[in-house]
């Protein structure tokens, strides 16, 4: 059955804006967890601009569900990661300037390091993730370096889906879905887990959720965002429900 990874970055956005100490992260993990998310994932940037240390040590203490780390292949990180002992880490690139993640992984471009990388957390008990884009090429390189699993950008796939006006069947749309339908194909081929996210939403989660064998969304912004109406429990449980009715209708 597919999961639900949440990310919650932006309560921790939302408390930076104040440099106070509310909304807790932590709180947000639970809140998350009673309203149906299978996992919870942060980000821990070089910069620190929302997760901070103390809540990735916090969450790894207090999350009942799988904690997922999105980190940079740094050795500051690697070691971080080594000690707190999260499910799984997703190395993803990182740019200090950038808004959100813009783009996946170039893992052809750093293969001898992220190899390295990915033995060092396996040797601590911890699942791989890579982030990258629906690249057949960077499938293949996420296989030779020892991932068990690919989350596959849907970033292009959900600006064209807006762009098109919210229409699932417009072409510029569906070409996008092929990619990262694809890539997921490729990544089971290969043995690895298809997991998917970035931009994911209500109105466009559906037809990621009716892929073939995708495991995992992560979804974060969209979640925290409707919270700020619903509250969490309500906002992870009602995206909870798109993702179980899109694939209960998979085959029909």
């Amino acid at each position: 059955m597919i999961e639900l990874g949440v990310n919650i970055d932006h309560v921790a956005t939302l408390r930076q804006a104040r440099r106070t100490w509310e909304p807790d992260p932590s709180w947000a993990a639970v809140e998350a967890h009673l309203g149906g998310a299978d996992g919870i994932t942060v980000h821990l940037r070089e910069d620190r601009r929302h997760i901070n240390d103390d809540d990735a040590r916090r969450l790894r203490e207090l999350t009942q569900v799988k904690l997922n780390l999105e980190m940079g292949a740094s050795a500051e990180m690697l070691a971080i990661a080594c000690r707190l002992k999260p499910e799984m880490a997703m190395l993803v690139p990182e740019g200090r300037q950038e808004i959100t993640t813009e783009g996946g992984l170039d893992i052809l471009a750093r293969e001898a390091e992220l190899k390295d990388a990915v033995a060092r957390l396996a040797d601590a008990g911890i699942i791989t993730s890579v982030f990258i884009d629906a690249d057949l090429a960077q499938v293949d390189a996420a296989a030779r370096i020892g991932a068990r699993v690919c989350e596959i950008h849907t970033g292009p796939y959900a600006h064209a889906f807006h762009l098109a006006g919210r229409d699932p069947e417009a072409a510029a749309a569906l070409t996008e879905l092929a990619k990262v339908r694809a890539a997921g194909e490729a990544a089971r081929a290969a043995g690895m887990r298809f997991n998917a996210g970035h931009a994911l939403n209500y109105y466009n989660v559906g037809p990621i959720a009716r892929l073939p064998g995708v495991r995992e969304l992560h979804i974060g912004h969209a979640i925290v965002s409707r919270a700020i109406f619903t509250g969490l429990r309500a906002a992870v449980a009602e995206m909870k429900r798109l993702m179980r009715e899109a694939t209960s209708g998979a085959g029909s």
